[in-house]
């Protein structure tokens, strides 16, 4: 088997690698294609060219975060990661990939460093053994395993009360439903008391500089948007964004914003809307069209 022929074995795994440390799919990519160029230099004879590809791509998304984090705290309004548009999973898959690229928990990340994101992340999500781990990041075993347990600790993440992911997919229908007819009392009982939006317009486009936080208001902003005269007409669809249902508003064919979801019990917890124009450029003409005829 050739060089290329390793790479692509492994490339979907990469770039799973990349994207979750780093929440860009345009900048995951670019990861990826520096981890080929470094492949193909490589003159020593490797045992595992997926511990060696992941080492790779693992250290160059540690040192990206480390140069690009003055530049995220000085990013206009909220950061938001870039959606990416998945196809529907498998149902036995779906609670673990959901989980792992959704919105909720890749904000969650933002909150460690880099070094703890990879470990946690090469661990928890990706299964690596420690032992590679270590190797990876430059840390002890020891080490290693007691960044996981303060991750874990300092995340608490909040996993889905949720019978099966059809019902999200529902609420998520019912939730477009009602935002379509502009119905306030009912959009409001799709959300929990403390629901928050964010927006994410990273000083491109007009967005909320800050979250707004409360059924009510949440709900009447919404329902603004939709009825505004100095608001493009939306043509709205459910899709699958980061592993889970979603909604994409497009305008004249173009993206105008994505809207991604974090649920508790039978209720949306969080809105995520992304509408940064360079956080939407990776979806497809082809999809948009699809949608929008």
């Amino acid at each position: 088997m050739n060089r290329l022929e390793l790479f692509d074995r492994y490339r979907s795994l990469l770039f799973a690698i990349a994207y979750r440390m780093l929440g860009s799919f345009t900048e995951a990519e670019d990861i990826v294609q520096e981890a080929w160029i470094r492949w193909q230099h490589t003159e020593s004879i490797v045992q595992s060219p997926k511990a060696f590809l992941s080492k790779i791509v693992t250290r160059l998304c540690i040192d990206y975060l480390r140069s690009a984090r003055v530049h995220r705290e000085r990013y206009t309004g909220t950061w938001l990661p870039e959606p990416l548009i998945t196809e529907r999973p498998d149902v036995e898959d779906r609670a673990e990939l959901a989980e792992s690229l959704s919105f909720a928990f890749l904000m969650l990340l933002e909150c460690l460093s880099p070094t703890e994101r990879a470990v946690f992340l090469l661990r928890e999500v990706f299964d690596y053994e420690y032992a590679a781990i270590s190797q990876t990041v430059h840390k002890s075993i020891p080490n290693c395993r007691q960044i996981v347990r303060r991750a874990r600790q300092h995340l608490v993440l909040r996993r889905p009360t949720l019978s099966n992911f059809d019902d999200r997919d529902l609420l998520v229908e019912r939730f477009l439903d009602c935002w379509d007819r502009g119905d306030l009392p009912e959009l409001m009982t799709l959300m929990a008391a403390d629901v928050t939006l964010w927006s994410d317009g990273g000083g491109k486009v007009v967005a909320a500089q800050k979250p707004l936080q409360g059924c009510q208001k949440v709900a009447r902003f919404l329902v603004a948007i939709r009825r505004s005269r100095l608001t493009p007409t939306l043509v709205s669809q459910v899709i699958t964004v980061n592993g889970q249902s979603g909604i994409i508003n497009i305008v004249d064919e173009h993206t105008h914003s994505i809207f991604s979801f974090e649920f508790t019990g039978d209720r949306i917890r969080s809105i995520f809307a992304v509408v940064n124009p360079e956080k939407l450029g990776t979806v497809k003409i082809k999809l948009l069209r699809s949608i929008s005829g």
